[in-house]
């Protein structure tokens, strides 16, 4: 009995299957039309886009720094906590690229770096940032904005050209505010746990901005990174250098003094002249010691300051992108072709019977 029932249910499914083919097939002539609208829609979409071309720069620091004791300082400094708040060091080390490149004081240090593009313009990242084309869509939904902005700087027009020429960390402008906005979103940086390698990736109209910036961007990420590694060993290294500094003037000092008496009593034998010199010389003595002493230190931190400094391998350096990466206005047209005729067959196939449903029970109630 069960064997029937399911072989009665295959055929009903078959028999529905085939009504359903039956109404698509015979309403064909509107599916084929709103294929070709998708198609149409595709292309205006797929030519409004701008051409974005992509760099990608791949490095990889040496083991040590994979230590949390230079890396503990800045995460602690943007927000990650330490270690010993539940971070390992792999994790501390792998998160550490990508949440640099989105605090504010990195993303301000890169708007200010000089580009070039390939129309041979010179201009700092903060201008060129605002030459970049949209869609014109975009230009339509923000008309009314630009409208309101536009009345507003009419009255403000004098404290917005003082406010472009400084940038305040502390107190951004919605202007400036933005253009961090949009760096963010072109420039990614990602760390492969695996592989200990970062990727760190620009996206940007003009090909040869984008090279330069990407450029940019893996320096200043080195210099960071090797700023606050080095910190403590550097504050460490200026305070035994000012020491070395206060050491070899007294000793100095000690130098003539003893050289002074000596001279001024080379002849006289009291025993007062005899003990005065005495003094002068193992104070002399100490002197020349201490200033030694902290001359070794000196060079002892120096060692360390410079084996504290991270070293970067760049696996693939920044180039020129010769093609374009998006938009793919093939994959755009045949994907509004496909979701064409994805909603077109929905609404055969069931839109039009629940909208004539519900038109119904409406026209029951009144």
């Amino acid at each position: 009995m069960t064997e029937n029932n399911k072989i009665h249910e295959e055929e009903i499914k078959e028999i529905d299957l085939i009504v359903l083919f039956r109404k698509l097939y015979s309403n064909r002539k509107k599916i084929y039309k709103s294929i070709g609208i998708g198609i149409i829609a595709g292309v205006i979409i797929g030519f409004s886009l701008q051409k974005e071309y992509q760099v990608s720069v791949s490095l990889s620091p040496e083991s040590g720094i994979t230590g949390t004791s230079g890396l503990s300082g800045i995460a602690s400094m943007f927000g990650l906590g330490s270690a010993s708040a539940g971070f390992g060091e792999d994790a501390l080390t792998f998160n550490m690229f990508p949440e640099i490149v989105k605090t504010n004081p990195f993303a301000l240090e890169m708007l200010q770096i000089p580009i070039q593009t390939q129309k041979g313009d010179s201009i700092i990242l903060y201008d060129y940032l605002d030459t970049e084309k949209k869609p014109w869509w975009n230009y339509v939904m923000g008309a009314p904005g630009m409208l309101i902005g536009g009345i507003k700087s009419l009255f403000k027009k004098e404290q917005k050209d003082s406010i472009k020429t400084t940038i305040n960390p502390f107190y951004l402008t919605p202007e400036q505010s933005g253009r961090i906005g949009m760096l963010k979103k072109i420039l990614k940086v990602e760390t492969d746990k695996k592989s200990n390698m970062t990727k760190v990736t620009i996206s940007l109209q003009d090909p040869l901005a984008a090279a330069i910036v990407a450029d940019s961007a893996v320096h200043k990420l080195q210099e960071y990174i090797t700023d606050y590694r080095t910190r403590k060993a550097k504050q460490d290294y200026d305070l035994q250098l000012s020491l070395c500094k206060q050491y070899k003037k007294e000793y100095f000092e000690a130098q003539q003094e003893y050289a002074k008496f000596a001279d001024a009593n080379r002849n006289v034998i009291l025993q007062t002249v005899t003990s005065e010199k005495d003094r002068l010389q193992k104070n002399l003595s100490l002197a020349e010691q201490i200033y030694s002493q902290s001359m070794g230190q000196l060079q002892v931190l120096r060692g360390k300051l410079q084996e504290a400094k991270p070293v970067f391998a760049v696996v693939e350096p920044a180039t020129v992108p010769l093609f374009p990466t998006s938009p793919n206005k093939m994959f755009i047209i045949i994907a509004f072709a496909f979701l064409a005729f994805i909603f077109e067959s929905a609404w055969i196939l069931f839109g039009k019977d629940i909208y004539h449903d519900f038109k119904n029970e409406l026209k029951k109630k009144d």
